[in-house]
């Protein structure tokens, strides 16, 4: 057990949220024109915007060059330490540097100041002392000094971190927007994600079209039934003459059995068949097909040609996969 009580660990958890969004919300307020001026440069920059640092200051450089790059800013993180030993050469004339360091002070960056001017790169820097030498020797710099860390001992990087992770998405957010970068830009980034694969991808591409539900308006309940089961979408499609006449979902046959229990057996598909079901076209984007499903509570449509001919059915399951 940690000796601490359930109510103590609360309010260390507590403490620590008060203390760091206090350190945001003191951000928000001295944000000031160098802000604008590192976005208008980094908008413009013809390369890419090269993260580095060390330590703590290092991870959360690889996370804001992890943001910038998925959002529309070209970015790679570089280690200073091996930057000194071989790697500016990653680094081109028509790069922006990003370097953060708390202290402003870290050896490892402050060596590869030199070659930043040299190589008459933009040198930004998120530091939390605006007299350090790394913020003195940069062309921008702003601040993302905090009154106190959130750790109990005031030394682990806690607020610091938090207030430099913020200050990296203010940033990215801020180039999302003058990029006028939409969610198609993201998803052509983010392919394997779920929202890439809704934007990119059509219903023809995951639709089912094989071994379907299809059953004729004669159809007779035990048959019906047997064909929900079988297709494992819910609903048997009516198609008679190549065209749908209707659809029947587990729903319909459920209440059919409640109303009209006495005749279930001697109802054909037609009988309890939504004559109106809900279609969609193959082309259309995945995300379109989950804003129908959405919009008319339903977990499937449809999918036909121009003349009405079933093509498939998409599940909402084959979308969320």
């Amino acid at each position: 057990m940690s000796g601490l009580t359930s109510q103590e660990i609360l309010d260390l958890a507590r403490h620590t949220f008060e203390v760091e969004a206090e350190a945001l919300n003191r951000m928000a307020v001295s944000l000031d024109e160098r802000f604008v001026t590192a976005v208008d440069r980094m908008l413009a920059c013809k390369g890419k915007v090269v993260v580095t640092g060390m330590g703590k200051s290092g991870l959360v450089g690889r996370k804001i060059a992890a943001t910038l790059a998925s959002t529309g800013t070209p970015s790679f993180f570089l280690h200073p330490g091996e930057a000194f030993h071989g790697d500016l050469g990653m680094i081109s004339p028509d790069d922006i540097v990003l370097a953060l360091s708390y202290s402003g002070e870290t050896d490892d960056v402050l060596k590869i100041i030199p070659f930043i001017h040299s190589n008459k790169n933009l040198l930004i820097s998120l530091t939390g002392n605006e007299e350090s030498s790394l913020a003195k020797n940069s062309d921008i710099h702003l601040s993302v000094n905090v009154e106190q860390e959130a750790c109990v001992l005031r030394l682990a990087p806690t607020t610091s971190t938090t207030a430099q992770i913020a200050m990296g998405d203010a940033l990215a957010v801020a180039l999302m927007k003058a990029r006028d970068f939409s969610p198609l830009d993201f998803a052509r980034l983010h392919p394997g994600g779920t929202l890439g694969r809704r934007l990119l991808l059509t219903v023809g591409d995951v639709m089912r079209s094989r071994n379907l539900p299809v059953v004729g308006s004669a159809c007779d309940m035990a048959e019906m039934i047997h064909q929900i089961n079988k297709g494992g979408v819910g609903l048997a499609v009516i198609v008679d003459n190549d065209r749908v006449e209707g659809v029947v979902t587990d729903g319909d046959v459920r209440r059919a059995m409640d109303s009209r229990r006495v005749e279930f057996f001697d109802l054909k598909a037609i009988d309890i068949a939504s004559r109106q079901p809900k279609v969609i076209a193959a082309d259309a984007k995945l995300i379109d097909a989950e804003k129908m499903m959405t919009s008319c509570k339903v977990n499937a449509l449809l999918v036909t040609d121009d003349d009405g001919r079933l093509e498939g059915i998409i599940h909402i399951y084959d979308i969320k996969l």
